[in-house]
């Protein structure tokens, strides 16, 4: 499938599409990230432009305020927001991190009916208990690539370390999202071997990120994938995944360029408005298409978004 024939693309989606729409119909449900903690990060990712091993010129700042992360909420509700993801770059979360996601999250579901996801590194029995218990209803951990490929991405931990963390915020009673990158040097059976795995791990969202290679990261010189093997990739993942939340995550608008729209034959979730320090497509432009495409966007509680009324400001460029 993933070296199929350019003419075979569109037989390819018409059958993934029927997957789609055999479990999720035609909704699509829009996603809001919320940079927490900016920088500074001492796990190596390779990919990664807040690593403080790199010269990515990100800079570093420390957790947002409560106050300002429920500004963010509320700000993602607006833009037609299912799901609203707080992330810190860290290796997990200190007691002061935890502290504030948590203090955010039960202010954020007093005041507002959306799903809630955080991204906070590496995780512990005590401390995914407590985020279930503030209102944290999903848990973001990306095994980001095979298990073969994983030491030429990372080496300030393993590949079990993450399949670890995700196991822990399931036993939790959290929703586990966890998906990865694709177009950091992998072969097809890499790609497999994720999807996969992701499986084996009953992920309930499956985030998919192509590669938007970073100034002053090992991988900045990477060249990005073809559109069409972006869109094959995605329907791969739908097949193995066909009941779960799959999402075109980072690096979408870059890879996929003006085939952008075909992905939703296989994706029913997408980010909007960036990706914690890389801008993206504004809400309202996501809103056109979708709708343009026949689908429908979904919001917490079943009902069908509103046009945006904000558009969210993006911090910085990675």
């Amino acid at each position: 499938m993933l070296a199929s024939e350019p003419d075979q693309l569109l037989p390819l989606l018409d059958a993934v599409f029927r997957v789609r729409r055999e479990f999720h119909g035609r909704r699509v449900h829009i996603h809001v990230l919320e940079n927490a903690k900016l920088g500074g990060c001492p796990e190596d990712c390779g990919f990664c432009s807040q690593s403080s091993h790199f010269t990515s010129d990100v800079g570093e700042a420390p957790i947002k305020q409560v106050d300002a992360l429920v500004a963010g909420a509320r700000r993602a509700k607006q833009a037609g927001a299912f799901r609203y993801c707080m992330v810190t770059a860290t290796h997990g979360p200190s007691k002061r991190d935890l502290d504030v996601i948590c203090e955010a999250a039960e202010r954020i579901k007093s005041e507002l009916d959306m799903s809630l996801c955080a991204s906070l590194g590496f995780l512990d029995d005590a401390r995914a208990q407590r985020l279930r218990v503030s209102g944290i209803d999903r848990f973001n951990h990306n095994l980001e690539t095979s298990e073969r490929h994983f030491e030429k991405v990372v080496s300030t931990h393993t590949y079990a370390d993450r399949v670890d963390t995700v196991r822990t915020a399931k036993a939790a009673g959290l929703e586990t999202c966890s998906g990865g990158i694709i177009g950091m040097g992998e072969s097809q059976d890499d790609v497999l071997d994720l999807a996969y795995a992701l499986r084996e791990l009953e992920a309930d969202s499956v985030p998919v990120n192509f590669l938007d290679p970073r100034p002053g990261t090992p991988m900045a010189s990477v060249e990005r994938i073809e559109p069409g093997y972006a869109l094959r990739v995605l329907a791969m993942f739908r097949f193995i995944h066909p009941k779960s939340d799959l999402r075109l995550a980072g690096g979408r608008e870059v890879n996929l360029r003006s085939l952008q729209p075909l992905a939703l034959y296989a994706v029913n979730s997408i980010f909007t408005e960036g990706y914690l320090t890389t801008p993206g497509a504004r809400a309202s432009d996501d809103h056109k298409m979708i709708r343009d495409m026949g689908f429908e966007i979904e919001v917490h509680g079943g009902h069908p978004a509103p046009e945006p009324r904000v558009h969210l400001p993006v911090s910085a460029e990675v």
